[in-house]
């Protein structure tokens, strides 16, 4: 798990490099946070021989973060939704909810075996910008 922290605050870094401000670096950070400890605890089962890849990079257009597991796979559809009435207080679920709702795009790949997970957020333009 120290691992998450690390991903974490390269990611809140490529944000502020990005010039996102607090609000959106912390929506950044916090989701691939979301994703390294989905690959790690549900993806990969907590096994420490087992391990995640992180890539990030910046398009000039969008941070793209791509989380990686050597897990059984994912299928994203088969997630509860957390704010059905009776998933309101089960766990399961929140973290790809969140993921979805702070990022622009979210993609899911098997990698059979493993889940690839890429969030990508939009920059602005310079004339987007006020």
């Amino acid at each position: 798990m120290d691992s998450v922290s690390e991903v974490e605050a390269a990611a809140d870094r490529l944000a502020e490099e990005a010039g996102l401000d607090e609000d959106e670096r912390f929506h950044v950070a916090m989701a691939v946070r979301e994703a390294a400890v989905n690959a790690v605890l549900h993806g990969n089962q907590y096994d420490p021989a087992k391990q995640i890849a992180v890539s990030m990079e910046n398009t000039g257009t969008a941070l793209v973060f791509t989380v990686a597991d050597q897990g059984k796979g994912l299928n994203p559809d088969t997630l509860p939704d957390p704010l059905a009435p009776e998933n309101l207080l089960r766990g399961s679920g929140r973290g790809i909810f969140l993921i979805r709702s702070f990022m622009d795009e979210v993609h899911f790949r098997q990698l059979h075996p493993g889940t690839e997970l890429t969030l990508v957020k939009r920059l602005a333009s310079a004339g987007e910008q006020t």
